[in-house]
């Protein structure tokens, strides 16, 4: 499993029966989980003391319950980034935090690529609050960050501005991500780097159910038409128990093998610092050229 120790800013502090215990910052905040499948003795302090917490319903859904009042969002760091923090519905806060080890080996790449000489075009897809896309500009990339949600991309370039990296460039774009694709291959543009972060679900416009795992291959094997000649890395990533590293692999190697090069997937998760453990929070596959 891969996983970064370099967060300050936010910590796991313990996870059982279902839940996470969070510091977002200063902010304590409790989170369901459903791969959380063990109950191990809520020890910690906190899990006592802590700020707000998600409930579910039994109807679906949930909603915050709060300890005390919480500002309507506040700001964390990752190195040299900085992210607005929001608790939203359905339990997110505008963040997953496991993704910094993808932004480390991402950042990695680009700058790596930049000393040689060479300009890098990332396209970031379903790019939702930009985390990825923050990265990828730090390091000297040009970047065109496409997510359906208005809300998102907004959220997304707060981001980029909290990071002093508005000025930067960066295409903001609300749209499909598969029909942006289609039209990017009509126009003829290219990319040296594309990073795909869908969800496990949702609907189409017709109101039809879309599942990752029976249209990941399609949409990898689209994407492969919008890489340079020499492309520099493909970041796959899932949240899907129904799709192993291994699987992901599998998709990843098999739509890029025209180009060479090697396919790594793993697990990715974020430390427990009450057990010392791993907590796994979906798995990553990345091609790349070396």
């Amino acid at each position: 499993m891969r996983y970064t120790k370099d967060w300050k800013d936010y910590e796991l502090l313990d996870c059982s029966e279902g839940e996470r215990l969070e510091r977002w910052g200063k902010v304590i905040l409790i989170r369901p989980d459903p791969q959380i499948i063990w109950s191990t003795p809520k020890d910690h302090p906190m899990w006592k003391h802590a700020d707000a917490r998600y409930v579910r319903s039994s109807q679906g859904g949930g909603h915050w319950e709060y300890r005390r009042e919480l500002p309507e969002f506040w700001k964390i760091n990752y190195k040299d980034l900085t992210f607005k923090i929001s608790p939203t519905g359905f339990k997110h806060t505008g963040l997953f935090p496991e993704q910094a080890v993808n932004w480390d080996m991402m950042r990695e790449k680009i700058k790596e690529a930049k000393a040689a000489g060479r300009e890098v075009r990332v396209l970031n897809l379903f790019a939702y609050t930009g985390g990825a896309t923050v990265a990828a500009a730090s390091a000297g990339a040009s970047v065109c960050h496409v997510d359906a949600a208005k809300g998102m991309v907004h959220w997304a370039r707060e981001n980029a501005e909290l990071s002093s990296l508005n000025e930067k460039p960066i295409r903001w774009i609300v749209d499909d991500c598969k029909k942006f694709v289609e039209r990017e291959i009509r126009r003829g543009s290219k990319y040296d780097a594309v990073i795909l972060d869908p969800p496990s679900y949702g609907r189409g416009p017709g109101g039809e159910v879309w599942k990752l795992e029976e249209h990941v291959f399609e949409l990898v094997s689209l994407v492969s038409e919008v890489l340079t000649d020499e492309p520099l890395f493909v970041l796959l990533n899932s949240y899907t128990t129904g799709l192993s590293a291994s699987t992901m692999a599998y998709v990843l190697g098999s739509a890029m093998k025209k180009f060479g090069g090697k396919v790594e997937a793993e697990e990715i998760g974020l430390p427990v610092t009450q057990s010392g453990m791993a907590l796994p929070c979906g798995s990553s596959a990345i091609w790349s050229k070396e």
